[in-house]
């Protein structure tokens, strides 16, 4: 959700569990360490059901 409220990307549930991953894992990195998100789908096919097991 973060990514879809910032970026105002969707992801596929897939890739938004790899962001979610990086997310977690970036405050443990040193700062001149880069982390490589590859969104590989696109997150509307997902979205009714996605907004079905969060309540919206």
């Amino acid at each position: 959700m973060t990514l879809s409220r910032v970026e105002g990307i969707i992801p596929a549930l897939e890739s938004a569990h790899a962001v979610a991953w990086a997310m977690r894992m970036a405050p443990q990195l040193d700062q001149n360490q880069t982390i490589l998100v590859n969104l590989s789908g696109r997150g509307d096919k997902d979205a009714d059901y996605v907004a079905d097991k969060l309540g919206l």
